[in-house]
């Protein structure tokens, strides 16, 4: 029997049982990045929780219909195009190409939808149409705000208390100071030279938050299950979107919202002040592999900060190779056990409900990859002492197949995806499949007595950090 699904929802404080709107079916949006530059781990931090989510909801059964953002028009992505002399959209196309790239090399599943803030100004004009016809917004300096007292559940998300708010006192950019809650722009009129949109409402581009409100009840509807996004959106984005979203529908906007909690980069803010800011491309540039990056970045539950640093990552490329090296070692198992023992079907079920348990509080990674490796702990050792059968390893393989349909590292082609991405040789490192058969040329040449050829291939494989270890049950191989 699985476990009752328990999110923390961020507008009750606590975790509530997960129950869709509609019966398997789970309509989801996440905000995506903001495409002004290269996201960094901070973000995939994020996007990463997501994506477990979205995976751990398919595995229950549901139909997971998903839909992210590309915001690409705000106040830093008109400056650097303009810096630039190139186009908002020739601008941001790179970054969302980069944005894409980088996801699928994390082994990130693509949303059903990945939709651009600038291919729905349509849709924004629309419900900022709504909004005006019920006298919740006003006009000032050709831009349209949005009047924060005439909604008086504003804060309920982040608990800002606006009572002491002075009326009419507005924001206009995109990003301002915590818990300066104003009124804030829904359009605003373009500055001299600024690119705008001609629109029924004026000539302007939107707000920020106008984009995300808009596109998510165009393609889930008014009232969606899940909407995810960084701790940081929760004031002021998150808040402004379920004001513009239920003064127009009347509606609960969302019933189940999901925020992950900061990165650390060694214990301090992420900062390229400090030196201690990483794109993705920084750590594959340093030899790092996409495969340990996605662990790292799972390993501590979304709704705890995760401290990022080079030993722990490290220590994630150690987990995976450990992950690898067992998958292999189980596929080595021949026969009958050697000594007698019960069945594994009992071992290999407890760890499947632990696994599951685990992403079902909350989506507890943490648990859930403890689960793993203690099965895997527990199977080395039946296999050091000979008393695990070769169905009993075909039973542990599949669970490990299971596993991996949400942790998504198994499978050795991180060379591949690097190299997709356009690291060189360097950087991708070696496959197993190669090693696999180096090693297999090795015991070709020890076997014709080519020695020179033997220890040529040895030699090759340790210049790629591989260590070969001969035993009475063949050759075993493992990284430094």
């Amino acid at each position: 029997m699985t476990a009752e699904i328990q999110l923390y929802n961020t507008m009750g404080g606590q975790k509530e049982a997960f129950i869709p709107l509609h019966k398997g079916e789970v309509r989801m949006y996440t905000c995506g990045p903001t495409v002004y530059d290269f996201a960094h781990i901070g973000n995939f931090r994020t996007f990463m929780f997501q994506d477990v989510l979205r995976r751990f909801l398919r595995v229950r059964g549901y139909k997971v219909l998903q839909v992210m953002n590309l915001t690409d028009v705000d106040d830093k992505i008109i400056a650097h195009a303009a810096e630039a002399k190139i186009s908002i959209r020739d601008y941001t196309d790179q970054y969302i190409k980069a944005f894409r790239e980088d996801c699928k090399t994390l082994n990130m599943e693509e949303p059903e939808k990945l939709v651009r803030a600038t291919d729905h100004i349509e849709d924004m004009v629309a419900l900022i149409e709504r909004l005006q016809k019920k006298e919740f917004t006003y006009p000032a300096d050709g831009s349209i705000y949005y009047r924060i007292a005439k909604f008086p559940a504003y804060g309920r998300l982040s608990k800002i208390n606006v009572s002491g708010m002075q009326t009419g006192v507005r924001v206009d950019v995109d990003e301002y100071e915590k818990e300066n809650a104003r009124d804030f722009a829904l359009w605003k009129a373009p500055k001299p030279g600024e690119f705008f949109w001609e629109t029924r409402i004026g000539n302007g581009r939107p707000g920020w938050h106008i984009e995300c409100a808009a596109m998510s009840m165009k393609y889930l509807g008014e009232t969606i299950d899940i909407h995810t996004g960084g701790v940081d959106l929760a004031f002021p984005h998150h808040e402004n979107e379920i004001a513009e979203s239920e003064a127009a529908t009347g509606k609960p906007f969302v019933r189940y919202w999901l925020h992950a909690e900061h990165l650390l980069v060694d214990g301090q803010k992420m900062s390229k002040s400090l030196g201690n800011f990483y794109t993705l491309r920084d750590l594959f540039a340093m030899g790092n592999k996409p495969s340990s990056v996605r662990l790292l970045l799972i390993s501590v539950p979304y709704h705890k900060q995760l401290n990022f640093t080079m030993e722990g990552l490290q220590q994630a490329a150690s987990s995976v190779e450990r992950l690898r090296q067992f998958m292999i070692r189980l596929g080595e198992v021949k026969g009958e056990a050697k000594v007698k023992a019960s069945s594994f079907a009992d071992r290999v079920a407890k760890a499947q409900a632990d696994f599951d348990a685990g992403l079902a509080d909350d989506l507890n990674t943490a648990q859930a990859l403890a689960a793993v490796f203690e099965l895997v702990r527990d199977v080395n050792i039946a296999m050091e002492s000979g008393s695990i059968s070769a169905a009993d390893a075909e039973v542990v393989r599949k669970a490990m197949l299971g596993f991996d349909e949400i942790l998504a590292v198994l499978k050795d082609d991180d060379a591949e995806r690097l190299r997709a991405l356009g690291f060189g040789e360097k950087a991708a490192g070696i496959s197993d499949d190669e090693v696999n058969s180096l090693v297999a040329r090795r015991q070709a040449a020890k076997k014709s007595r080519d020695f020179k050829e033997a220890d040529r291939v040895r030699e090759e494989l340790a210049a790629h950090g591989i260590i070969l270890e001969d035993t009475r049950d063949g050759v075993r191989w493992k990284r430094k």
